[in-house]
């Protein structure tokens, strides 16, 4: 494998405020079509490697982040508004390489189709629309790219924690670890996450997705035997995702997780 090493030396003497601003370049702007007339429009971060010298059989995670309410919309952009700085930050860009992808919600639609502002829901029979063409283009990704299967993330916040939950509760055995932020979930399916390394985030003066959503799953997967990290932090409203993103274990935390490892 050869890494782009004089790249990554001179990206790594650029000033890191400065070199954020060029988030929207490092994600590539891409459409994945089901053949059914849906697209979902979506950006891709790649590895810092040189795919036409790969080292035969070397992979990468990859991370799917699902974006909140407000970052909706059809111009393939706004959901990199939170969440993308944390991965495209060089510093985190050579010590984590890994795909990265950010898919965007339509306007009016939802990743799942619940109420948010209810205190519980039980997760809708069928996988939303918009949830089926992410899964549809993780299949696609895996079969292109040279992806570790058993290293595959789901994060999100707001609507996209919502989103977290309801794969990791559908799909256990395809997420090696999740970070739902300022989400909830159906308590009823904590026992299919036990085995599922869960570190999520809310904030405790939340009043838009109450608090107590993240409480009472981290308290439904302890009490079917999981071991979730929680972070709760007090007087923050909301956007408790910039606390999150500032965890200084969160990547590492993250990126060590691996199927391999699950019991």
């Amino acid at each position: 494998m050869r890494f782009f090493s004089t790249i990554a030396l001179l990206l790594s003497v650029v000033n890191f405020t400065s070199a954020q601003i060029i988030d929207t370049e490092m994600y590539l702007k891409k459409e994945f079509l089901n053949g059914k007339g849906d697209t979902l429009r979506y950006r891709q971060m790649n590895p810092l490697i040189d795919f036409s010298d790969c080292e035969s059989g070397k992979k990468y995670p990859l991370v799917i982040f699902l974006h909140g309410a407000g970052e909706r919309g059809n111009d393939n952009e706004k959901q990199l508004i939170h969440g993308s700085k944390l991965f495209s930050n060089i510093k985190n860009r050579i010590d984590f390489q890994s795909f990265v992808i950010f898919p965007q919600c339509p306007e009016n639609n939802r990743w799942v189709e619940v109420d948010w502002k209810l205190p519980a829901h039980d997760m809708p029979v069928n996988l939303s629309k918009n949830l089926e063409l992410v899964m549809n283009l993780l299949d696609e990704l895996i079969a292109a790219y040279p992806i570790d299967t058993n290293r595959i993330y789901v994060a999100g916040l707001s609507m996209g924690g919502f989103g977290t939950w309801d794969l990791i509760s559908r799909y256990p055995e395809r997420f090696a670890a999740a970070l739902p932020i300022c989400g909830g979930g159906d308590v009823k399916q904590a026992g299919r996450l036990v085995g599922v390394p869960i570190w999520t985030f809310h904030g405790g003066n939340d009043k838009l997705v109450l608090t107590q959503r993240s409480r009472d799953m981290v308290d439904a997967l302890k009490k079917a035997g999981g071991s979730p990290k929680y972070s709760e932090y007090p007087g923050v409203g909301h956007d408790s995702w910039n606390k999150a993103f500032a965890e200084p274990e969160l990547l590492k935390w993250l990126f060590s997780q691996s199927m391999i490892n699950r019991k």
